[in-house]
């Protein structure tokens, strides 16, 4: 079934809401269960309290688990609570481990005890081992839901063991391949397991061309490797080289999208946990650190400018000048801050090398400091009739422009070798760095040029 539009979830709506209020249980189940699971949870989501927990009332464990597995995790921790505590239990258990693990990291700790407590002792093992991990790494978003098979064993054995296994893994697509000491040595395809001989070594079939990742990698690499290899799933390894889970691409998505909101959010010098349903209040306070922060940078940048105040009082003009050289700083700043921390994100600075994106960034800069420049001397001497003035707004654009786009990918490169996310540089900060940096040459510029300027 195609992807529900919102007018289809609205019809569906309707028709399960009154199949409920007629309490007709296989009507609703049909209609409802019909649904592709994603679709279930945006039909499930718009339901209020009531509606919602009439559905769970009509549905086991393991189909309400498929909903919580497409539900917005931000609203989990409401869904759970207002489950009877053992059914909730068993939809956890029920649920991929680490999905459910991922809903859990959003609730209060007494919720999350209550919840093991009460949960059948194999699912509730796999998810307290889980929850040790350290959040956004490569342990905290795999799943221990894997086969894995011996090295030693037939084609055949594999075969049957994987049939076995098959309902509970996360993908069967690759096949895991461990040595006598549990410790990873090759993979095979659910391709080449089939069109196998029965009777050869999985020792002979499998590549031992292992691509994995250590339990304690940062997600954001786990991400990049998925991309770079074209992988459905990537094993997770321990220090010993024990494969300990996978992680699967639709966990990759969740943290390619994760890490986007994250780097936007602070691009633009705004909390990255703040939230669309967050009060007015709650946001201003998750915002205001920034605002503060760039307030005193500001009040820098107008105590340079009275510096300069005698200038100024000589040559009303430049005045004028001020919000064009300190727009166009900000500006090419923010450009070339975003090349840089995309390029950090996605990997290409650390493959291209950091001095070539550098080169690259200065050589734009002057490239577009030299055209702006031109430009803007033309206008200026044409506007006031004054050569030396459209000179002197000249140079200062073509000044500004360099030191301001090599401020922009230098500024996060630094951050990133201090340990420091590196879209915490974010727009508003650069900007107001580049405000400073071009009253400065501005202002220097104008002093020197004033013997020419027009008083």
């Amino acid at each position: 079934m195609d992807h529900l539009e919102n007018q289809e979830i609205l019809l569906y709506q309707n028709k399960i809401r009154e199949a409920l209020a007629n309490q007709q249980i296989d009507q609703f189940r049909a209609e409802y269960l019909e649904l592709h699971p994603y679709d279930q949870a945006a039909v499930f989501e718009e339901e209020p309290e009531e509606i919602r927990k009439q559905i769970y009332s009509y549905l086991s464990p393991d189909e309400t688990a498929e909903i919580m597995e497409n539900v917005d995790q931000e609203n989990a921790d409401i869904y759970f609570t207002e489950m009877y505590s053992r059914y909730a239990a068993q939809v956890l258990a029920e649920m991929s481990a680490d999905d459910a693990v991922d809903i859990l990291k959003e609730m209060d700790k007494n919720k999350v005890a209550s919840f093991i407590t009460i949960m059948e002792k194999d699912a509730a093992d796999e998810i307290k081992h889980l929850l040790h991990y350290e959040d956004k790494t490569a342990g905290s978003i795999m799943t221990t839901e894997f086969v894995s098979v011996s090295a030693a064993d037939t084609v055949r054995e594999a075969m049957l063991h994987l049939r076995a296994e098959a309902p509970d893994a996360e993908t069967i697509y690759y096949t895991y391949v461990v040595d006598q000491d549990k410790k990873l040595v090759g993979v095979i395809s659910l391709r080449n397991l089939i069109i196998a001989e029965k009777d050869w070594l999985i020792s002979e079939v499998m590549s031992d061309r292992i691509v994995s990742v250590s339990v304690g990698d940062d997600q954001e690499h786990v991400a990049q490797m998925v991309r770079d290899y074209d992988f459905l799933a990537l094993p997770v390894v321990d220090f010993q080289n024990h494969i300990l889970g996978i992680i699967t691409v639709d966990d990759i998505l969740d943290v390619m999208e994760e890490e986007a909101d994250e780097d936007y959010s602070r691009l633009a010098g705004v909390s990255d946990t703040e939230r669309g349903e967050d009060s007015a209040f709650v946001s201003a306070r998750k915002r205001l650190p920034w605002l503060i922060a760039l307030l005193f940078l500001g009040m820098i940048t107008a105590s340079m400018i009275s510096q300069f105040e005698d200038t100024l009082s000589k040559v009303a003009i430049l005045a004028s000048f001020i919000p064009v050289i300190g727009g166009m700083g900000g500006n090419t700043g923010t450009q070339a801050l975003a090349v840089a921390v995309r390029g950090m994100a996605t990997g290409d600075v650390a493959r291209r090398g950091k001095m070539r994106m550098v080169i690259r960034e200065g050589l734009t800069g002057i490239i577009n400091g030299v055209t702006c420049g031109i430009i803007i001397t033309l206008v200026v001497i044409i506007w006031q009739k004054s050569f030396y003035l459209g000179l002197l707004i000249g140079l200062s654009i073509l000044s500004t422009l360099i030191v301001a786009t090599l401020a922009g990918a230098v500024i996060p490169l630094i951050m990133h070798k201090l340990k420091i996310d590196p879209a915490v540089a974010s727009g508003p900060f650069i900007t107001t760095i580049n405000d400073i940096i071009s009253i400065l040459i501005y202002f220097g510029l104008a002093t020197a040029f004033m013997g020419f300027l027009p008083q």
